[in-house]
């Protein structure tokens, strides 16, 4: 490496070194790394996988982690400009005018988190954070009755917003109210009322809120991905809202969620350090990694160029079993370079908008995520911006145009489709642990419930102790 110690090493340089430090790593590895024998093998290094491969070497596990490609993320994983451009564009070069091929980092599956939420705590009982840097995200939006509104999730908030008329306004303030002083520890805080039975249509019934603030408060601030809730237990639902309120106050900022600075291609190999540190081994670039079974359908190990290493257990994405899963739907999506923030988010340089699907007369939520080179992941004064949504039709220009038209003039746009997968086998009989593919969502409540769900069937264990100290994680105001 031609630079000392002391000396100042661009960026570009620095990241490449580091990139192909992990591949002269992993190319390192011997022959021995496969012929030995694992608790538990990994494929695949989408991040649930790398968050499941840290977790269980940080417990001891004995782990090997595998991917067929050369890079981290799999399926989430960040791509600069050029890759971006091959993948969508074949041999098409970038146009220069958008900058430097290495200034992107484009998540293919964007996601924001909570600043109080279950990803933020697995961090920190991990000690990922060490490896990572956060910044506050500007904004939380819906589209609600043809308009881009702030979300508002107080007492003081419902009152200042343009959301609800002012006998609508107080309607909301009172039920904000008793959500913020609710406990569930204390029967006082309860109104005489039991969340467990208690459906949450008759919940917010008791309050007379209309059609518009029910969806609001249901999508874009408990974040349920459709109205199954409104007649389910209201507790969830409650503690959703409480989880969304005590993230905002966290970074006492106009959204509750965080973002990782040069994005979410960044998680996933924290999480590869992470287990490298506990004695977890990582081999990239292993074709036809296939999985071996005895004659009771019990999983032995995983075969790769003619290699063979033993193992009780195996945790993969869905690609690495096909037989073992079902396709349960597709995702429409846009991809959008922009040279301006979202129209009527206050100029914020990242933002979530979710759009309910009775807005749009859908089945599903639209979502709109956008970030910008204030958190690295694009040029000075360049926007990413996706639309995403469960696929109703074969056509996403057409099913995602609601979305779209929020951005504003766009440089250049993509779109793309794909399938959804989750599992079908029963673990206990193979030892197989396969996750669920990532859905439209553009936060990470559901792809962290899964990875908990996983780590309980893996380990045996009820739940995984998260009571840590926030404190130890924080976000750069600048």
């Amino acid at each position: 490496f031609k630079y000392t110690s002391s000396s100042l090493i661009p960026l570009d340089d620095l990241r490449v070194y580091i990139d192909l430090s992990q591949s002269l790593f992993a190319a390192s590895l011997t022959r021995s790394s496969m012929d030995e024998e694992y608790e538990v093998i990994v494929l695949g290094t989408g991040l649930k996988e790398c968050i499941l491969s840290g977790l269980l070497s940080v417990d001891g596990v004995k782990v090997i982690h595998m991917d067929r490609n050369d890079y981290y993320g799999g399926e989430s994983t960040s791509l600069y400009l050029n890759q971006l451009w091959k993948k969508f564009r074949g041999e098409e070069k970038a146009p220069e005018h958008l900058g430097a091929s290495r200034d992107y980092n484009v998540d293919m599956m964007p996601k924001f988190m909570m600043g109080n939420g279950k990803l933020v705590r697995t961090l920190i009982h991990t000690d990922v954070t060490k490896y990572l840097s956060f910044k506050a995200v500007d904004g939380s939006y819906v589209f609600v009755k043809g308009k881009v509104q702030k979300v508002p999730v107080t007492p003081m908030e419902a009152m200042k917003s343009n959301l609800m008329g002012i006998f609508e306004k107080r309607r909301a303030g009172k039920f904000f109210g008793y959500v913020q002083d609710y406990d569930e520890k204390d029967p006082k805080t309860h109104n005489g009322m039991d969340l467990t039975k208690l459906t949450t249509k008759e919940l917010i019934a008791k309050f007379g809120l209309d059609d518009n603030t029910i969806d609001f408060i249901g999508h874009a601030i408990a974040l349920h991905t459709n109205d199954e809730h409104l007649h389910q237990p209201a507790l969830d639902t409650v503690m959703r809202m409480k989880l969304y309120a005590e993230s905002l106050a966290r970074f006492q900022g106009s959204s509750p969620y965080i973002y990782p600075l040069y994005g979410l291609g960044e998680l996933p190999q924290a999480f590869a350090r992470l287990s490298a540190v506990y004695g977890g081994t990582y081999m990239l670039n292993k074709p036809d990694c296939t999985v071996e079974f005895d004659e009771e359908g019990k999983v032995t190990g995983v075969t790769s160029e003619g290699e063979t290493a033993k193992c009780k257990k195996v945790v993969c994405d869905p690609s690495y079993l096909p037989n073992k899963v079902n396709k349960i739907g597709r995702v429409a999506r846009a991809i959008a370079i922009m040279s301006h923030p979202i129209p009527n988010t206050n100029d914020s340089h990242s933002v979530q908008v979710i759009i309910p699907q009775k807005q749009l007369a859908r089945k599903s939520d639209m979502y709109v995520f956008c970030c910008s080179y204030s958190h690295n992941v694009a040029p000075k004064g360049k926007f990413i911006a996706f639309v995403s949504t469960d696929a109703e039709t074969d056509n996403p220009q057409t099913e995602l145009k609601a979305g779209i038209d929020l951005l504003g003039p766009v440089d250049e746009i993509f779109f793309d489709m794909y399938d959804r997968y989750e599992p079908v086998n029963e673990p206990a009989s193979d030892n197989c642990f396969i996750s669920t593919s990532y859905d439209a969502t553009t936060h990470f409540e559901t792809t962290v419930a899964d990875v908990l769900n996983m780590y309980t069937l893996i380990t045996g264990k009820q739940q995984l102790d998260l009571s840590v100290d926030l404190s130890a994680a924080s976000a750069a105001e600048e």
